[in-house]
This record gives structure tokens, C-alpha cells and sequence, in this order.
């Protein structure tokens, strides 16, 4: 075998091409860095990733049976029903009082959207249906939904008190929640510390048996007087017009006049035998500001958008109604804010990389000379932005899981950026070799052994599970 193809053999194929091709190689990094930076003020900024668990939830009410009846009636008939979907993994049930709770978890080879649709069409299906038990007139209808951590937990608050009372606050909030769900990064706004209204009817029961009237009439005569129908089309002037007969009460007091039940030839209303009263609902959530009542917004974000974008366009919508919609003695705050803890974690994680990359080059230039230590130090932020620009591409947000790999992987790329430039250095010395084939051989020769420790060193992280674990030291 010639020297030279035992030379040849040396050469590590990827790297030998970048050497040759070096005008392509600069418009390659020159793509990369810039690629990189828009990736970098691109990503969705979050404290943490999104954990995706493909588990779907079937819920079902049926008030005032036992959780055997619960079981029977509609846990153990959806179990049967979602056998036949595939790509489930695991079913599993809760079957307790007046309440059943199924979970489905799928494989990882279906999306959460695709699962849902699944397990919402067979629960939907006619032959399902029909099983169903009834309560009050109406069947029990499963409710099926997906749940992410992420779209759950509020990204800020924002809290409304004054001189007001409780129902003119939240007519306040109403118009912030209209406003803050209009932004395509929100999910929903949820109003906290004041109650929905409602429509309560005191039955006197000794009237309604004097007069013989049942329960059922009673519902069906609010149910059937409180609509709005249609009463077929009317051609006039050459035009075809919709006729309606609007019956839905705007008063509640117009209950009253509802006629539940005729008595020969003599009708009773609903006012004879009941109190009706427009009321707030039992209260079921509290909101406090430096211990004072406040009408409070949680406002949640959608999974994958980015949480500092929608927590400043949430402040430019408060700020405008403060100053052009709302009254001036108003008090409107915005507290738990995330987004200011999660840009303070990018933030120093950042400055953590860009101290680290100064810190290598001036620790090399006293042992490898300035010209070389710039060489590893130029690797370092043209490997982060590749990474970076790589991530983005696939879906992922900028968290301190993300950012802290990067820190990790910047000591193995340091300790490889040395190992490659000695390996040269030393070729050129001992062997006499040009700057260009002391480049293709001196990578060549250790190449693959730099490849496979840094792959065995993330491996060893993943399987021991020590990522975790460092995460929370670091944490």
C-alpha cells in the first residue's frame, strides 16, 4: 500500500471537503450565523418545555347515582366502546359518586389532535349514543378533551378594584377578556371573584301539591316558553322573509306568567306555586390583592406561542383601556407575571454562555497562542447558532432545558476544538506538513474517536438519567 493512500486513509471524508472548499464553506457559516440569529429572537420563550402526553379524558356527570350505577351505566360501556381504537396503549378509569373519569393514553406514533378526533368519534357515534341514560329529559353527553400543563397554568393576572360594586367590575373584566383573547397567542381568559347569575326557582311544595303539578311540568313549561322558533318564510314585495316567534325572556320576572299545567279550563302559573329571583350563582372562586377583593383575569397562553410576546401585547391592551376606556379611579395591576422569570433565566443563561466562550479563548490563548484559541472560540457560537436554528426548525421553545444542553455541550466542544488543533499543530512540527494537510490528516486521525466519545458521554447522560438531576442542582 503507497503512502499516500495510507494518507488518504486518514482523512475524515466531511472535513477533507470543507478544506477544499472553503468559499463554500464561508457562505455556508455566513447562512448559519444568520440563520441562527433570527432563530435565536424567534423561538418562543418559555421557563420550561411543553410536556406533550398523548392521554386523552372522557368525563361524564350523571347526578344523584352511586358509583356502581356510575360504573355500570357509562364507565364500563365507553371502556367497551374505546377498545376498538387504535393506537391505544392503556385505558383506565375513575368511577366515583354522581362522576366517571376515563383515561386514554396512545402511542407516540399519533398526534394529540389525531387522538383526540379518534376517541371523540367513537364517543360521538351512533351506536354509543344510544345507550346513554337520561337526566332531566336530556342525555348524559360525555365530555372529551385533551389537557397540556402549558395551557393551563395562567402566564400573568390581571387584577381590577375600586370603588365599584362587584358586577360593574367584571363588566370591566369582560372587556379585557374580549380584548386579551383576541390575541392569537391566548387560549382563554378566565374571570375570577365574581359569580355568574342566575335564574332560581323556589317551589312551595305545598302549593304545588294542592295544585297538583310535578316537577316535570314545571321544567317543561320553562323549557318550552323560554325559546325562540321559527314560523316559515312570508314572500312579500318579491322577497322570501323569515318569520320568528321570539319567546326568550329578558326579565326574569316574566316567569312568572308561564303557564305550568290547566286545571279545568283553569290555568296555573308559575308565580302561583314558586319565587322566582335573579341571584348570583353559589360562590365557588375567590381573588385577593394585598387581602382586598379583586375581580382577577388568569390569562392562559396556547401550547408552542411565545410567552414574552403575549405578555407585552397584554400590557399595551391594559394600558390603553386604563388611559381611553376605563374610569380614572380604576385600579388595574398585572401580577405573576412569568414572562419577567423566564426572560430573567434566558437572560442569565445567555450571559452564562457568551462569559464561558470569552473565558475559553483567553484560558487558550496562553497555551495555544491567540490565532488558535480564536479558532475554537469562533466554534463555539457557530455550533450554539446551529443548534438553535435546527431546534427552531423543529418546533422547539427557548427554556432553561434547551439552554443548559447548550451550556453542557459547550465544555465536550471545547475539549474537541483542542484535541483537533493540537493534533494539527503537532503535524505540522514533527511531520513538516502544509497548513492544509496537516488540517485533512490531523482531523482525519481522530475524528472518529471524538465522535464516538461525545456520542458515548451523551449517552451515558440520557441513560443514567443524570440530565435531570443536574438540571435540578443547577436549578
Amino acid at each position: 500500500m503507497s503512502k499516500k493512500k495510507k494518507e488518504a486513509e486518514k482523512e475524515f471524508g466531511l472535513s477533507s471537503w470543507a478544506i477544499d472548499n472553503q468559499t463554500t464553506m464561508y457562505a455556508l457559516m455566513f447562512v448559519v450565523l444568520l440563520m441562527g440569529a433570527i432563530a435565536y429572537f424567534g423561538m418562543p420563550r418559555e421557563s420550561f418545555p411543553e410536556v406533550k402526553e398523548t392521554k386523552i379524558y372522557i368525563s361524564s356527570l350523571y347526578p344523584g347515582n352511586t358509583a356502581e350505577d356510575i360504573e355500570k351505566l357509562i364507565t364500563d360501556p365507553l371502556e367497551d366502546q374505546l377498545k376498538t381504537v387504535s393506537n391505544v396503549v392503556e385505558i383506565t378509569s375513575t368511577s366515583q359518586e354522581d362522576y366517571s373519569m376515563i383515561i386514554v393514553e396512545f402511542d407516540e406514533n399519533i398526534s394529540v389532535p389525531a387522538a383526540l378526533q379518534k376517541v371523540k368519534d367513537e364517543v360521538d357515534s351512533e351506536t354509543a349514543s344510544e345507550d346513554w341514560p337520561t337526566f332531566n329529559g336530556a342525555k348524559v353527553e360525555p365530555n372529551v378533551f385533551d389537557l397540556s400543563l402549558s395551557e393551563e397554568i395562567p402566564i400573568l393576572n390581571v387584577n381590577i378594584s375600586g370603588d365599584y360594586p362587584v358586577e360593574q367590575l367584571k363588566k370591566f373584566g369582560e372587556y379585557l377578556e374580549d380584548e386579551i383573547e383576541s390575541l392569537q397567542e391566548i387560549k382563554q381568559v378566565d374571570i375570577r371573584g365574581a359569580q355568574e347569575k342566575e335564574v332560581e326557582v323556589a317551589v312551595d311544595i305545598y302549593k304545588m301539591m294542592a295544585a297538583k303539578v310535578s316537577f316535570g311540568d314545571i321544567t317543561s313549561a320553562i323549557g318550552n316558553g323560554n325559546t325562540t322558533i321559527s314560523a316559515g318564510n312570508l314572500i312579500a314585495s318579491g322577497q322570501r322573509r323569515t318569520i320568528r316567534i321570539i319567546g326568550e325572556i329578558e326579565n326574569p320576572k316574566d316567569l312568572e306568567s308561564f303557564v305550568v299545567k290547566t286545571e279545568e279550563g283553569r290555568p296555573i302559573y308559575l308565580g302561583d306555586i314558586a319565587k322566582i329571583s335573579f341571584k348570583e350563582e353559589d360562590r365557588t372562586t375567590y381573588a385577593r390583592e394585598f387581602g382586598d377583593a379583586v375581580v382577577m383575569l388568569d390569562v392562559k397562553k396556547r401550547s408552542g406561542k411565545n410567552m414574552v410576546d403575549a405578555a407585552d401585547k397584554i400590557r399595551v391592551i391594559v394600558e390603553d383601556a386604563v388611559e381611553n376606556v376605563f374610569p380614572q379611579n380604576l385600579q388595574v395591576s398585572i401580577s405573576n407575571d412569568q414572562s419577567a422569570m423566564t426572560i430573567g433565566q434566558v437572560d442569565d443563561l445567555m450571559n452564562n454562555i457568551i462569559f464561558g466562550i470569552i473565558l475559553v479563548v483567553v484560558v487558550l490563548m496562553f497555551f495555544l497562542g491567540f490565532k488558535n484559541a480564536l479558532f475554537v472560540g469562533f466554534a463555539i457560537p457557530l455550533s450554539m447558532f446551529m443548534s438553535l436554528m435546527i431546534l427552531n426548525a423543529l418546533g422547539y421553545t427557548m427554556n432553561t432545558m434547551i439552554l443548559f444542553g447548550l451550556i453542557m455541550g459547550l465544555g465536550m466542544l471545547v475539549d474537541n476544538g483542542i484535541v483537533v488543533v493540537e493534533n494539527i499543530f503537532r503535524l505540522m512540527e514533527e511531520e513538516g506538513m502544509s497548513r492544509k494537510e496537516a488540517a485533512k490528516q490531523g482531523i482525519g486521525e481522530i475524528a472518529f474517536p471524538i465522535i464516538i466519545s461525545t456520542l458515548t458521554t451523551v449517552a451515558a447522560f440520557v441513560h443514567l438519567g443524570m440530565w435531570p438531576g443536574i438540571m435540578g442542582e443547577f436549578m
